[in-house]
């Protein structure tokens, strides 16, 4: 596990920004699954405005780590996001595209997801690679859609699974542990106050820091990048 840490979100996301264009540079094909959030919105209007002719778009396939169940038009939909900031920006086919069909019914959605992702994927230690997933950090130590109160989400050998919110009660379709922990690149982006104590708990191993999904996601292909301000208490 390691940290690469900027001065503050906006040069986060470009730190980001930088690996996901060397990683294009440097591969036939890229296969990437996005996050939502407020830092990727940051770097997706990066990306738009200042990498355009700099990544070879036509080499990356878009996928979502977690998406709510709600339709493509919805203002909560990850995918609604990515679109108006990144893809309506730039030259990119229909093709290349592989969103969560969140109007569907949650639990078929996620047996069709997971059938999708297998068949443009490589199997590698008996899943799906992908070649970075992106993922945030809530509050409460979360991670794509896996929530402390279903842990056996990091377990579970479904490529997909549906998982609830814990206070709102919506659901969504989430990549499932064992497929995250076999991304060649897992990439956090981590930023703000608010997520400084989570982030010292998960680094220095204190108090009960497993309770937090995002602390399960610890080897040798995870890089947190964090900006001062998550970082203060390392």
């Amino acid at each position: 596990m390691k940290t690469l840490i900027s001065q503050d979100p906006l040069s986060t996301a470009q730190a980001f920004a930088d690996f996901l264009a060397q990683k294009v540079s440097e591969n036939d094909m890229v296969h990437i699954a996005l996050s939502g959030g407020s830092t990727p919105k940051i770097l997706f209007e990066l990306l738009a405005d200042e990498y355009d002719e700099d990544i070879d778009w036509e080499k990356l396939h878009f996928w979502w780590g977690d998406e709510r169940c709600v339709p493509p038009t919805d203002n909560d939909s990850n995918y609604k996001m990515t679109k108006e900031l990144l893809f309506d920006a730039i030259s990119i086919k229909d093709a290349q595209i592989h969103r969560v069909l969140g109007e569907n019914e949650p639990q078929d959605e996620a047996k069709r997801y997971g059938e999708e992702i297998l068949k443009h994927l490589p199997t590698v230690n008996g899943f799906p690679q992908f070649d970075i997933i992106m993922l945030g950090m809530g509050g409460d130590g979360h991670t794509a859609s896996i929530f402390p109160h279903e842990m056996s989400l990091l377990e579970d050998k479904a490529i997909c699974g549906v998982a609830k919110h814990p206070e709102s009660g919506q659901k969504r379709v989430t990549l499932n542990g064992p497929v995250i922990n076999n991304a060649k690149n897992i990439c956090f982006l981590v930023t703000g106050e608010g997520k400084t104590e989570k982030v010292n708990e998960i680094f220095h191993q204190k108090e009960d820091y497993l309770s937090y999904p995002a602390a399960h996601f610890n080897g040798q292909n995870v890089v947190w990048y964090l900006d001062d301000s998550a970082a203060r208490m390392l």
